[in-house]
């Protein structure tokens, strides 16, 4: 009985170190492309800032703080193309976040309020986009 306990909770240790290691792996690496992100809008390359963005949504972990500022950033992109009527990239940066968050979804379904916001978004400018003349 006291061999089947010690084996138990080794395996608990070694299941919670397990887990421990791959959440710190993935949120230093959702630093890492927040951080890209945050290089790349500085120097004014919007488009390499929405891929670190996105990126960092990817590397989701729950209770990070960067998730959210990465979709406000995406969002701010997004409102900068469409002010300066660009509807090709400001589409660029809604479906990203977008898309960021469905690819994030399992047991919990986080984003959910930016799906709806960027759905409204690309729904209006996915109009203006038809009409508008296409460059030859």
């Amino acid at each position: 009985m006291e061999k089947a306990k010690t084996i138990a909770v080794n395996i608990a240790l070694i299941a919670f170190i397990a887990v421990f290691l791959i959440w710190g792996n993935t949120l230093y690496r959702q630093h890492a492309q927040f951080d890209k992100g945050e290089k790349a809008l500085a120097g004014g390359d919007y488009i390499a800032a929405i891929a670190g963005y996105e990126s960092a949504i990817h590397m989701y972990t729950p209770g990070s703080g960067l998730v959210e500022r990465a979709a406000e950033r995406l969002w701010t992109i997004g409102e900068h193309y469409e002010q300066a009527g660009d509807v090709d990239k400001a589409l660029i940066a809604y479906r990203s976040l977008r898309s960021s968050f469905y690819a994030v979804r399992g047991l919990t379904s986080p984003g959910r309020e930016w799906i709806e916001r960027c759905d409204g978004k690309i729904a209006r400018l996915v109009k203006i986009q038809q009409f508008q003349p296409k460059a030859q």
